[in-house]
């Protein structure tokens, strides 16, 4: 974890930050916010700040921001394999695959055994085709998905080739299931949700989300937003 404080020559020559985004903040809030108390704590009129892939606002965890040159490094961090724990609530689906839309429809979960469970993962092992949610940032026609969605409006979305290298059930308590999933850049484990319920003949959505790595990059060094601040000059 960075103990040492920043200094403005430092920002624009590069760095790569490690954050903990918190619940409820999107990506981009974080950007903001990060960007800002650098021109404010370091009197530079402008500097390159951006993130190195996207995290909901209903989810935590591993957020890295690159700074001043290090900002051409976005698109190789955003390429490498991530690490997430989450929730999955068997039994109903939301629109949105997760617990940004209300529950639209249930199934039964009877049926669900503890063995069932953890079989149907295999199913989602090395590389899938996986329909992005259209609850999504994703652009069609120049539009988001959430767009068209919240405009009630049909839109076709084509599927996608991502790798899933691990996917274990880490706890059961019906109808919550815990797991730990590893995947390749562009995977949405809202996705993952809405089709593992459909592979045990019910219904799901994620109702928690953490991101815990990025390639060799851990949450456990990160910051937050208050410790930051403290490293600045």
């Amino acid at each position: 974890m960075q103990t040492k404080t920043f200094t403005s020559e430092e920002f624009k020559e590069g760095q790569i930050l490690l954050f903990d985004k918190p619940l409820g903040w999107t990506s981009f809030q974080v950007v903001n916010k990060v960007r800002w108390l650098i021109r404010k704590s370091c009197g530079i009129k402008k500097i390159k700040v951006g993130h190195a892939g996207t995290l909901d606002p209903l989810a935590s965890g591993l957020l890295i921001i690159c700074t001043g040159k290090f900002t051409k490094r976005i698109e190789e961090l955003q390429g490498q394999e991530k690490e997430y724990t989450g929730t999955f609530t068997l039994g109903g689906t939301t629109p949105s695959y997760d617990l940004e839309t209300e529950i639209d429809e249930t199934f039964e979960t009877s049926h669900i055994s503890e063995a069932a469970i953890h079989e149907a993962t295999k199913n989602f092992l090395g590389e899938i085709s996986q329909f992005p949610p259209v609850f999504s940032a994703l652009k069609k026609d120049g539009k988001r998905l959430y767009e068209y969605a919240r405009n009630g409006e049909d839109v076709e979305i084509p599927s996608r080739k991502v790798t899933i290298s691990t996917f274990e059930i880490t706890n059961i308590e019906m109808p919550n299931v815990d797991f730990r999933v590893t995947c390749s850049k562009g995977t949405y484990i809202r996705s993952l949700a809405h089709d593992f319920g459909k592979a045990l003949n019910s219904g799901a959505h994620l109702s928690a989300l953490r991101r815990t790595k990025i390639g060799t990059f851990n949450v456990v060094d990160s910051l937050d937003i208050a410790s930051f601040e403290k490293l600045l000059p």
